[in-house]
């Protein structure tokens, strides 16, 4: 599983979330290994199991009413109660004062402390957000990763095959490209996966004959993107040619590839001396489309040859 530190977050977010860091200031290098963003109001009246470890606990105005109406002894009790567990961070929203006793804690037990103006419901959805992509777990693949006509499309195939030429034909049309070489891509849900280009790759495309160019110079700022969810994936074969009877014409059978333990629709495509590989790849993401809408144009063609099949066995059906 991948984690960040809590000084990362804090990098990464404080100007969004306005975020003040007041105490546990050598807490920095604690860990995140949970996406979840927790809220525990019954955590500080003792009901512990409502606090999880390594995650970003965030007190909002009911939880900070609830220490305001306590007695001195009774806020050190509930403050205990919340650190009893190995907190990565405290947040205390919507411009709360902090009390003395929880920075205090917030010292000892060296979790870093912040303070927020935003609302707690609008800095919980943020954090959500950012620690769902900071932690997801990743795997890095080889290809080219374009966005054609709306989809993430990863082109896959052996070396020198031409998929990276097959990308600079796609960006002349018009589409996008996310990364070339390596793409790290991310489980950002059950069954979502965002691509990522490697910082040292953005921009760039390697073309055989040609070096490194960069698409952002040579096409514009439209022409790439950071990123991009991985929709359908484009497999380049070479075509066999000693036997072409092998060939699946009606493609009856559909193709999917693992990644990240999340099925990925595939589209096989043969390579062959003067077949246009980018209208191909084009129509494969309009056909994936339709699919998508329910319309199979392989199974409507042969819905259509059974029923002019019927149809003539009928016709031609000898009277009794």
């Amino acid at each position: 599983m991948a984690e960040i530190s809590v000084a990362q977050l804090y990098q990464d977010t404080r100007r969004k979330l306005k975020l003040k860091w007041i105490a546990g200031l050598d807490g920095g290098d604690n860990l995140l290994t949970s996406e979840a963003v927790t809220k525990p109001s019954l955590a500080l009246i003792g009901h512990l199991n409502f606090v999880h470890p390594n995650r970003v606990q965030v007190l909002g105005c009911a939880e900070m009413d609830y220490l305001r109406s306590l007695k001195p002894r009774e806020v050190q009790s509930a403050i205990t109660n919340l650190f009893s567990t190995d907190l990565a961070a405290v947040i205390v929203a919507n411009g709360e004062e902090s009390p003395a006793a929880l920075v205090k804690a917030a010292d000892q037990h060296h979790t870093p402390l912040f303070a927020s103006p935003e609302r707690s419901p609008r800095l919980m959805d943020l954090l959500s957000h950012y620690l769902a992509q900071a932690v997801a777990e990743s795997a890095s693949l080889h290809g080219v990763f374009m966005e054609v006509q709306g989809f993430g499309l990863l082109i896959k195939g052996d070396p020198a095959i031409g998929k990276s030429e097959l990308a600079l034909e796609l960006i002349s049309r018009g589409h996008r490209l996310i990364a070339d070489d390596v793409i790290d891509f991310f489980r950002i849900s059950p069954e979502r996966l965002e691509g990522r280009c490697p910082a040292l790759l953005q921009d760039f495309l390697e073309v055989r004959g040609l070096g490194i160019l960069n698409i952002r110079e040579l096409f514009g700022d439209n022409a790439v993107k950071p990123t991009k969810p991985l929709d359908l994936i484009v497999q380049l074969e070479m075509a066999n040619t000693q036997a072409p009877q092998l060939l699946d014409r009606l493609k009856i059978k559909s193709y999917f590839e693992k990644v990240l333990s999340v099925k990925i629709p595939k589209v096989i495509i043969p390579i062959a001396a003067g077949r246009n590989i980018a209208v191909l790849v084009e129509v494969a993401v309009r056909n994936y489309m339709l699919l998508l809408r329910g319309i199979n144009g392989t199974r409507q063609f042969m819905q259509r040859q059974n029923r002019e099949m019927n149809r003539g066995l009928k016709k031609n059906k000898p009277f009794d």
